[in-house]
């Protein structure tokens, strides 16, 4: 082996194979080199130990796992308190490829054979005589001996020097003391043979030198005392515990085979546990366990070794088995009956305690108490509760009694516990305990009775004031009537009803509306207080609910309407302020016999119904009255107005009337503006006539200057104002009409016919002066040499305009209104024809100068009118 030492006390190299084998020499140190005086030297790696010459074995069998192991010696100088560390480095060898040989080429090596004994044994604690000779080796070649040894297990701390020793010259191993195989169960011994010169023709002997057991040591419990808990009347064979013991002899022999079982039982009954022998494990053995009886059992157990052989060491311990508890005894009154007292009406006061008797465990829920009233508490009068502290069952009473009814109540009483029962083997079924309580009612002087203690009063709304609605008394408890028993209700509560302080007769005084303030509640609680002789009083409640009545008519949402040209039905929506059955569903009806004649009703849902004509009915404004029927029978009249008009869309109707089909006519807004305006026109022309007669004669030919300055005929293009132009065509005489007019466009402003209807002669009388006359034969014409007054221009004017009327009232279809009425629809803005307006066709600038050249038959009219 090659042992390369780079730099001393610090680092080594050992050259290895991958394989090593055990207690194999890996290579040797110089130790003395690194620190001479060393007195320990210990490896960090349990695979290898280390001689004190240096040498470094393997322990066991292993191979390197990296191509490269370390591990460190560690040397030590206790007394010097020097220490110095190695690092040792294992390297795999580099394997040789072997020459390929042929069969007559093998070469026979010849090996030394090797002396190898076997293991020695020591007797551990041995008794000598000392020393005392374990073993001899010996070598042909050398003379001298020598040992190193090492030991394994707990006390491989402890140095044992001087423990063995080797003869120089024989080789004969000694023992010199006794050995305890629990400190140092093995050990071994290194053998070195030398020449007289120190060389060391042979490897190391490595001999192994082990302890054998005595059974010096007994077996002891780990712990003492075992305590341990089984629930009573468990069955045999329940696993109670498990004791453990241990022995510190060698293990799987006899002297650490351990045998279990019981010396004894306290209390000394029948044996209620078993033990396993081997296992140590603690069973029930008695079927009946009762704690009430024995609540625990101490069992004392032994465990001995050699396999519980009477030679071997033994041991005892303790064993505390505890029996927990379980319901299995039903609690018990300790009497059968009770009778206590107790003041009628009293409330909430404890009357009775009552006590029972447990064997279970105290305070567990096996024992706590649980009490009930099995019968004699229908009315639920009576309470009973578990006083935590005691146990007891307290009584109560929880509602009051009265002595007129029962002047003796009898309850029985019942306990159970809070745990459920569970009954031990071959026992019978458990029954609960009861008792019964008597109760004595005391009389005691009390104050009137409500019978009921809550009425109830149902008024129907709406009811008069001073409405008797019911009657609510009191009785006293002593004698069963009414005598001497005043009424009265308390201050403080809503003021509905009135109670007549004698005869307890319940009156409304106020009109109960459910719509109003408190009453939409709809109900209310009255308390009412009975007094009787001696002052005592009573109370009760009126509960006083509102019941819906019919007080509403039911009336229609919307009752104007349009209907188009398409005529699709109107859907007409009621609604009731009642409630039901006050309330929907509705019935509609058309009163008006004409009427229903043209239109019909259709239902739709309990609240519409579809409102709709019969058949082609001209067009117009139509009022139709409806009555509307409530469920409850009550009727609602109604006007629905609908405007039958010739549209597309309700958009495109402005509201004209049309005349119905009854003969009743209606003026709309424009026919009668248009007489206004009619009237006002043929006021003016009147006014100019009579200035113009006053100038002279006029001449037969109408000048220029006549019709524009004498009579200047107007339009009215409605609506809008009347203006003055210039392009008006004058009156001339016309030979073919026989009569004078002025028409501008598609609206005439006035017509005077010769010869047709009435004339202005005929008015007068059978003259002939008329505005213009014509020419009867060579068509000349002549200008008149009188103008008409005012009165005869009346006179003419008056029956025609009355005559237009007439007209206009006879036409259904209102085809004379539209001829002095008619609407001109908007231009817009950039129209060629501009505005209508006063002076339209004159320039901005020159708009007032013909106010400076009016001439004097102007000047004159103006005077006139101002006159006027």
């Amino acid at each position: 082996v090659l042992s390369l030492c780079c730099e001393a006390c610090k680092k080594v190299i050992f050259h290895v194979p991958s394989e090593l084998e055990a207690d194999m020499l890996v290579g040797r140190v110089d130790l003395k080199e690194c620190l001479q005086s060393a007195e320990f030297i210990n490896s960090s790696d349990g695979n290898f130990k280390v001689l004190e010459d240096g040498s470094v074995y393997t322990t066991s069998a292993l191979s390197l796992s990296s191509e490269k192991k370390t591990f460190t010696i560690l040397l030590k100088d206790v007394q010097e308190q020097v220490q110095k560390k190695i690092h040792v480095s294992l390297v795999e060898e580099e394997k040789k490829t072997p020459k390929t040989r042929h069969a007559r080429d093998t070469v026979l090596k010849r090996t030394k054979r090797r002396w190898g004994p076997i293991p020695s044994v020591m007797i551990e604690n041995s008794l000598g005589p000392f020393p005392l000779q374990i073993q001899q080796v010996q070598s042909d070649t050398a003379q001298n001996y020598t040992i190193f040894y090492s030991a394994t297990g707990p006390g491989i701390d402890q140095d044992p020097k001087g423990l063995f020793y080797i003869e120089r010259e024989t080789g004969n191993i000694f023992a010199t003391r006794a050995v305890d195989r629990e400190q140092y169960p093995s050990f071994q011994i290194i053998c070195f043979a030398t020449t007289p010169d120190g060389y060391s023709p042979e490897v190391p002997l490595v001999h192994t030198i082990r302890i054998e057991d005595d059974n010096d040591n007994a077996p002891y419990f780990t712990q003492d005392p075992f305590e341990f808990c089984v629930p009573e009347n468990s069955r045999p064979g329940v696993v109670v515990g498990k004791v453990i013991a241990e022995d510190r002899d060698e293990p799987y022999t006899l002297h650490t085979t351990l045998k279990y079982r019981i010396v004894s039982q306290t209390p000394p009954v029948t044996p209620a546990f078993s033990l396993h022998g081997d296992t140590g494990v603690i069973s029930v053995l008695l079927p009946q366990l009762d704690r009430e009886l024995v609540p625990s059992y101490t069992l004392l157990v032994e465990v001995r070794d050699m396999a519980g052989q009477p030679f071997g060491l033994c041991t005892t311990g303790t064993v505390v088995i505890k029996l927990e508890d379980t319901n299995d005894n039903a609690p018990s009154f300790k009497q059968l009956q009770y009778e206590t007292r107790v003041e009628e009406n009293r409330v909430n006061v404890e009357i009775l305690r009552v006590s029972v008797v447990d064997l279970d465990e105290p305070a567990s829920p096996g024992s706590r108490a649980v009490y009930e009233i099995i019968r004699g508490n229908d009315d639920q009068a009576f309470e009973i509760t578990t006083d935590k502290n005691t146990n007891e069952g307290i009584l109560c009473v929880v509602k009051g009694l009265d002595y007129e009814t029962a002047k003796q109540r009898v309850l029985v009483i019942g306990v159970n516990n809070e745990a459920p029962y569970l009954l031990a083997p071959h026992s019978q079924q458990l029954s609960q305990s009861t008792s019964s309580v008597t109760v004595h009612v005391l009389d005691v002087d009390e104050g009137p009775v409500f019978k009921p203690c809550l009425l109830r009063l149902d008024v129907k709304e709406c009811e008069d004031i001073g409405t008797a609605i019911g009657r609510y008394v009191a009785e006293d408890p002593e004698t069963g009537n009414s005598q001497g028993i005043r009424y009265r209700i308390p201050p403080g509560q809503c003021n509905w009803l009135n109670i007549d302080d004698k005869s307890g007769e319940v009156r409304t005084v106020r009109v109960l509306d459910r719509d109003i303030g408190e009453m939409r509640r709809g109900q209310c609680n009255i308390t009412v207080l009975a007094i009787d002789r001696n002052g005592k009083t009573g109370t009760g409640t009126i509960q006083v609910c509102i019941v819906p009545g019919n007080k509403n008519f039911p009336r229609i949402m919307q009752t104007d309407y349009i209907m188009c040209r398409d005529r699709k039905p109107i859907c007409l929506t009621a609604q009731d302020g009642d409630e039901a059955p006050y309330s929907a569903p509705f019935v509609y009806r058309i009163t008006d016999r004409n009427l229903a004649s043209m239109w019909k009703l259709t239902p739709h849902d309990d609240n519409s119904w579809y409102l709709s004509p019969k058949g082609d009915i001209p067009y117009g404004i139509y009022e139709i009255p409806v009555s509307v029927i409530d469920n409850g029978g009550k009727i609602g009249e109604n006007t629905v107005r609908v405007n039958l008009c010739d549209c597309v869309t309700p958009t495109e109707c402005d509201g004209r009337t049309r005349q119905l089909s009854g003969g009743n006519v209606t003026l709309g807004l424009w026919a009668i503006l248009a007489m206004i305006l009619g009237s006002l026109l043929l006021l003016l022309i009147l006014i100019t006539i009579c200035g113009c007669c006053g100038a002279g004669v006029m001449h037969r030919q109408v000048t220029d200057d006549c019709a524009n300055h004498n009579l200047i005929i107007s339009n009215t293009e409605a609506p809008g104002e009347e203006v003055m132009d210039h392009n008006i065509i004058p009156l001339q005489n016309t030979c073919d009409q026989g009569g004078y007019g002025v028409k501008t466009g598609e609206q005439q402003t006035f017509e005077m016919v010769k010869g047709r209807g009435h004339t202005l002669e005929s008015v007068k009388g059978g003259g002939h002066q008329i505005l213009g006359s014509v020419k009867e034969g060579g068509g000349q014409p002549m200008m008149d040499t009188c103008r008409y007054s005012y009165s005869e221009w009346h006179n003419f004017t008056h029956p025609r305009l009355g005559e237009k009327v007439h007209l206009c009232r006879q036409d259904e279809e209102q085809k004379h209104s539209e001829d002095y009425l008619l609407s001109y629809n908007y231009e817009g803005k950039g129209s060629l024809a501009g505005s209508v307006g006063c002076c339209s066709d004159q320039h901005e600038e020159e708009a007032l100068d013909f106010l400076d050249q009016l001439e004097p038959k102007f000047r004159t009219l103006a005077e006139t009118c101002i006159k006027r």
